[in-house]
């Protein structure tokens, strides 16, 4: 999402860039439904999206870039508020790729080995910064690990048992990565850390819901004891450590008024 280089003055705290977002997410819906080709919403995404994709994976990170480019077509190019000084930020930073590495070049010269800041990417210590990769963050690592295992899941129910709760759990557990990005992509400097305390909220509520629909579907005979009980470990677990870190990131607001 290209956020870098977006500023307000005064600087918004967490409950002012929510009600921005609230209304970002209420104007989207429609283009939502345009680029998705089903203007009635009669389809679940997440079936479309494995339909079109090449496996799980692929169907969680096509849905996240999705929800990605929803919410920029709503954020001011030149607005007398916003202040953009720096070039967009490509979507496609958020999955890191091989031809990423800044890896020796193959004949070996040192004289090479000089790659700016990018090397901070892929060390831990730079995660809670503007430096570091997404990937390094085990929160979203995690909520991509379950998105695809309940997109396994969902397959395996047969259609005529696909209902509205079962469309209701996927697409909160996929929204939880969603979300996480999106806060991830504000990034941790003062004037924008409201913005990542916002979204990750949004991606702690979806943690919430989902568990709330979960237990509702427990005796369904679709989803077994043992699935019940990994989905339910996982995500109580998940909703938990989002809950730890919002409060790191308003620790780190708070700290930059300090």
């Amino acid at each position: 999402m290209s956020l870098d280089g977006f500023n307000r003055d005064p600087i918004w705290d967490e409950h002012q860039w929510e009600a921005h977002l609230n209304e970002i997410e209420r104007r989207s819906e429609q283009l939502r439904r345009f680029i998705t080709s089903d203007p009635k919403g009669n389809t679940p995404r997440w079936i479309t999206l494995l339909q079109e994709s090449i496996d799980e994976l692929d169907a969680v990170e096509a849905f996240i870039e999705e929800e990605l480019l929803l919410d920029e077509a709503y954020f001011p190019d030149d607005d007398d508020d916003w202040e953009d000084e720096d070039d967009e930020m490509d979507d496609d930073d958020f999955f890191f790729s091989d031809d990423d590495l800044p890896f020796m070049s193959s004949d070996d010269d040192d004289d090479d080995f000089d790659y700016g800041e990018d090397w901070k990417e892929l060390s831990e210590d730079f995660t809670f910064s503007d430096h570091g990769n997404i990937e390094n963050l085990e929160i979203y690592r995690e909520s991509m690990a379950l998105a695809v295992d309940v997109l396994k899941w969902a397959e395996t129910i047969p259609p005529q048992l696909q209902h509205r709760l079962v469309h209701d759990f996927v697409s909160n557990i996929l929204k939880i990565s969603a979300k996480l990005a999106g806060g991830y992509s504000f990034g941790f400097e003062q004037d924008v850390i409201g913005g990542n305390i916002a979204y990750t909220k949004k991606a702690l509520y979806a943690s919430n819901d989902g568990l709330t629909t979960l237990s509702t579907m427990k005796d369904e005979p679709f989803l077994t004891g043992k699935s019940y009980s990994n989905f339910h470990s996982r995500l109580f677990e998940l909703r938990n450590d989002i809950g730890v870190y919002v409060q790191e990131l308003r620790d780190k607001f708070q700290f930059g008024f300090e």
